[in-house]
């Protein structure tokens, strides 16, 4: 396997090779439905271990929550005529926090599915709170 454990605090962790955690992003990219896939335009997908001070502060978190994949540019729904000649939107998968929260690859590949969706919604225009409501199931 692509783990080792290691200790931070009382509670132990799962570590994945970072190329391996790469790969499941990728995967969950590819696997996203062709009508998501063919309307990707100026964005960049990239792993980091954690987010920084500002990233952290640019996610807007509630005290306590921990940022999994952040969202940097400007939606699709939001772009004008005028948009162009621009630098790359950015969707930035953090590999530590969602490692802290999983137990095994499984859990790992499962979580990365679902940020990189979650971050790719933005990249369409969908906000947190419709989000939040499509989870629900209500329209």
């Amino acid at each position: 396997m692509t783990y080792e454990p290691y200790q931070r605090g009382r509670k132990a962790y799962r570590v994945m090779d970072q190329e391996r955690f790469y790969s499941l992003v990728a995967e969950a990219v590819a696997g996203l439905p062709e009508e998501f896939l063919s309307r990707l335009e100026n964005v960049d997908v990239v792993v980091q271990d954690y987010p920084t001070a500002d990233q952290t502060a640019r996610g807007k978190l509630q005290r306590g929550h921990t940022l999994l994949g952040l969202y940097e540019g400007v939606p699709q729904t939001r772009r004008g005529r005028g948009y162009g000649m621009v630098l790359p939107d950015k969707i930035t998968i953090f590999q530590k926090p969602i490692e802290a929260r999983c137990r095994d690859e499984g859990d790992i590949a499962v979580e990365v599915g679902k940020v990189v969706r979650h971050e790719i919604a933005h990249h369409f225009g969908i906000s947190d709170a419709r989000l939040r409501q499509i989870e629900l199931g209500e329209d």
